[in-house]
């Protein structure tokens, strides 16, 4: 198999915002109602959402390629102290295969080029199977927040954090 990561340019960021769309809508509904998928999808994930946050808050996403095709995406943000590891997701028949391992692999070398010693995340309390996955990976959990995020949601979740 073929896998490449390939940064996400101004003009696809609206095949991106389908992509999360997709992904969230397979994924968390076992996490989430269908009401705060479909809120978060337009908050965080929308074309216009991910418009602003590359343009005024240091984002950067790349698309994870396997064989041709866009498996997945991830976000990055820089940030004073650390590497923000904003979103890592894949499609449900890409998942379980190596992928999730390998894009944190370059998340790590991007984060050495740019001089980071930290990475961080933050990750739904209930969402074991990813937590167990950045534990695997050797992230720490070194704090919780609950954030409202509006419209009555909020996102309940553990900061974790890998040192390079």
């Amino acid at each position: 198999m073929d896998i490449s990561f390939k940064t996400v340019q101004k003009h696809e960021i609206p095949a991106l915002s389908e992509l999360a769309s997709e992904i969230w809508h397979e994924f968390f509904p076992c996490l989430l109602s269908a009401e705060q998928i479909n809120y978060m999808v337009d908050k965080f994930q929308s074309e216009h959402a991910m418009q602003k946050q590359v343009t005024d808050e240091n984002y950067t996403y790349y698309f994870i390629n396997v064989d041709g095709q866009n498996a997945g995406y991830f976000g990055i943000a820089d940030k004073e102290e650390y590497l923000f590891l904003s979103k890592l997701y894949l499609k449900k028949d890409h998942r379980h295969k190596g992928f999730g391992s390998l894009a944190f692999n370059k998340i790590k070398s991007i984060a050495k080029e740019r001089g980071y010693s930290k990475i961080r995340l933050t990750v739904n309390k209930y969402n074991t199977n990813t937590i167990n996955a950045y534990n695997k990976y050797g992230f720490k959990t070194i704090a919780s927040d609950e954030t409202d995020i509006g419209n009555g949601f909020i996102m309940d979740d553990y900061i974790m954090e890998f040192s390079l």
